[in-house]
């Protein structure tokens, strides 16, 4: 049996009315330009799982099964965990149509839009869960034309040993440089498979790094150019794309994040208590160890803690 995620070290407190009331541990990566290591805490040589964070590497084993799509705002749909704005389900809705399917063919479980405010409309509007709304039907999708441009079956398309599955877990292989440890159900009803952190950070090096106009390429330039259906208008990793230039970034449920900047360099996290709110702290430590400058990590450095309405105390890196 290989080695287990042994889980990480204090990465972050909580801080409030200037007493430390709780704290979130976890492992992060950095690796310099070439890929070397530069700095690490916890864990970062075990499997994890690092849920959507493997979605650009997934998009690129679409895109060489066949995956028929050259509108860079679909390849990152398909790499997306979006919000479910309008925006996001109207190219859903559109890719569906170009295989003449409807959200009937997806597998992923029906749900609330994952951006709040989106999610409210909804409720407001008397209307309730669905598959389109699901956050990774961008991804469904795109499995499903892939299915369809190579002529393999839809039925069990999501299962780990239909062909679509098989060359997905080939292209996560590829770039993170490491054979597959475990594999489970996503929260969307896909593989999701078990990699170090370390391999996960290499691979979104390899991403930005890759010759321009190949697969990997294409994927981490149209992340990069709409960052806004990668995430949502609000979300973490889009406004980190837009406020840091050649950045590409995704965010994993349970805590992780992945970035690569070319030239610069790549870091993976995983906060182990699955903790939102002390992720995009610590990434930003991270990032500056690279020498990364913005003014959005300084919107991101410390998470604000309120009391009454007004602010208390933060959330903030120790590492």
């Amino acid at each position: 049996m290989g080695k287990t995620y042994e889980g990480g070290v204090p990465l972050a407190e909580v801080v409030r009315s200037g007493f430390v009331e709780g704290g979130h541990r976890g492992s992060v990566v950095v690796l310099d330009a070439s890929g070397a290591l530069l700095a690490a805490a916890g864990d970062v040589t075990a499997p994890i799982f690092p849920r959507s964070a493997s979605k650009p590497m997934q998009t690129i084993g679409m895109l060489r099964a066949g995956l028929p799509l050259t509108d860079p705002a679909d390849l990152a749909l398909v790499s997306a965990s979006h919000a479910g704005e309008d925006f996001h389900l109207a190219r859903v809705g559109a890719l569906l149509d170009r295989a003449g399917l409807d959200a009937s063919a997806l597998h992923c479980p029906p749900d609330l839009p994952a951006g709040m405010a989106a999610r409210e409309a909804v409720l407001r509007a008397g209307g309730g869960p669905d598959r389109v709304q699901m956050n990774c039907s961008g991804k469904h999708s795109g499995m499903l034309l892939t299915c369809e441009a190579a002529g393999w079956p839809r039925d069990g398309y999501w299962r780990p040993e239909h062909p679509l599955q098989q060359v997905l877990r080939a292209a996560v292989e590829e770039f993170t440089g490491e054979t597959v440890a475990a594999v489970g159900v996503d929260g969307c009803g896909a593989p999701v498979l078990a990699v170090s952190l370390t391999g996960l950070a290499g691979a979104y090096l390899r991403l930005v790094d890759a010759e321009p106009g190949s697969a990997p390429r294409r994927v981490a330039d149209a992340m990069r150019a709409h960052p806004e259906i990668v995430g949502g208008t609000q979300a973490d990793d889009t406004r980190l794309m837009r406020g840091v230039p050649g950045l590409l970034a995704k965010i994993g449920a349970e805590g992780v994040f992945a970035v690569g900047l070319p030239g610069v360099g790549a870091v993976a996290l995983k906060i182990d208590d699955g903790a939102d709110r002390a992720r995009m702290p610590v990434l930003v430590s991270a990032l500056r160890r690279l020498g990364v400058d913005a003014p959005v990590l300084a919107e991101f450095a410390e998470v604000p803690l309120f009391g009454g309405g007004l602010p208390v105390g933060a959330v903030r890196p120790l590492w």
